[in-house]
């Protein structure tokens, strides 16, 4: 391999990009940008729950009941209603997600230690929304029974059998449940996939729609030279990017990297090797810049958003959708970059995803030099 023709080829199209401002604009905004609007706007905690209430009691003891909802971050008491009429009305007009029902005869059933019932009425539109609100509620109602029945075993006396046992319940890893914490290091993946592979993907294609391929085999220059030459820019961009994302991750979000900074960066290295060689790939399959670019999207950016568990849990998948999530490269890296982040492992246990990120990258480029040969010849 001769160094001064790669140099010559990496600096062309160093040029080409400086000379494409709208590109080089898309480069450096869009980790800022999804950054911004996924950290800040995509929030998969709910707190300050819209709530109704309809006391048909209205004894001290229903008021007791009530004051878990509202001394909780998790519901805010909106309203208080007289009737069904009005909880109709308030979740048509939206403007409540949860009405509280307790019944007339509630102290007496709990007096009798009878199962009182108190009903939930939840805006069921968004499927996740109300289920995790009835999560919110049913944690609310079981405080509520564990203190009835401590009282009644400190009325009795005595320590009984069916004494009620506490949960010390303690959260790993993401101590305070905040969605940014997993959210953002997820979005790194999506992020270098985009910049990796939708940039590489019109990089061939571009030169041969131009005319400026045969100009480029008629001179001495070697495959690799031409593709590494290639390369070698977006490799710089994508590297780029993911400090930059790093960045925002720390000091706009403070999302916490419990982990080795060297092997984030070394494993992130690898996967933009993966991207670049897909984004080749589909460069010298395709016939024109739009052709590339629609396959780039298809198969990088859409696999890398909805499939890699980023946001959405692959368990959860249907096992058609969890089986293509295996064959996504950007699986990996989330699974990678959350363990580092969130929970400060090492090689030692993420050498599984590391050697299937370096088999898919010699995959990737090495399928590449070979559609390249046959595209040239």
């Amino acid at each position: 391999m001769d160094l001064i023709r790669t140099w010559a080829i990496f600096r062309k199209e160093v040029i080409h990009i400086r000379r494409d401002p709208a590109s080089l604009i898309q480069v450096v905004l869009l980790p800022v940008v999804l950054l911004l609007l996924n950290g800040y706007a995509l929030n998969l905690d709910i707190k300050h729950v819209p709530t109704a209430i309809y006391d048909m009691e209205g004894s001290q003891l229903s008021r007791d009941f009530l004051k878990g909802f509202r001394g909780s971050s998790y519901f805010q008491v909106e309203r208080y209603v007289s009737s069904y009429a009005d909880i109709n009305r308030l979740l048509d007009e939206r403007a409540i997600w949860l009405a509280l029902v307790v019944p007339y005869d509630f102290s007496r059933q709990v007096k009798e230690g009878k199962t009182a019932k108190v009903q939930a009425i939840v805006d069921g539109t968004n499927a996740n929304t109300a289920n995790l609100i009835l999560g919110y509620v049913e944690g609310v109602v079981t405080a509520y029974r564990q203190g009835l029945l401590v009282e009644r075993l400190h009325l009795g006396g005595a320590v009984r059998p069916e004494a009620p046992v506490n949960a010390d319940a303690r959260i790993w890893y993401n101590e305070e449940l905040e969605s940014r914490n997993f959210i953002v290091p997820g979005l790194i993946a999506i992020i270098m996939t985009m910049v990796g592979a939708l940039l590489t993907a019109l990089s061939i294609i571009r030169e041969k729609e131009r005319g400026s391929m045969e100009g480029l085999m008629a001179t001495p220059i070697k495959k690799s030279e031409l593709v590494l030459g290639k390369l070698g820019p977006y490799f710089i961009i994508g590297m780029f990017d993911a400090f930059l994302s790093m960045a925002m991750g720390k000091f706009l979000f403070d999302v916490p990297l419990r982990g080795s900074v060297v092997l984030f960066i070394g494993l992130t290295a690898v996967f933009m090797l993966v991207v670049l060689g897909q984004g080749l790939l589909i460069s010298v399959t395709s016939h024109s810049q739009l052709e590339a670019y629609q396959k780039a999207v298809l198969t990088t950016f859409l696999p890398a958003f909805l499939l890699s568990g980023s946001i959405f849990a692959i368990a959860q998948m249907p096992l058609a959708l969890q089986l293509v999530s295996y064959i996504t490269p950007a699986t990996y890296l989330v699974t990678i970059s959350k363990g580092i982040y969130l929970k400060g492992i090492g090689l030692d246990i993420l050498w599984p995803e590391t050697l299937i990120l370096v088999a898919f990258a010699a995959f990737f480029l090495v399928m590449a030099g070979r559609k390249f040969v046959k595209k040239i010849q």
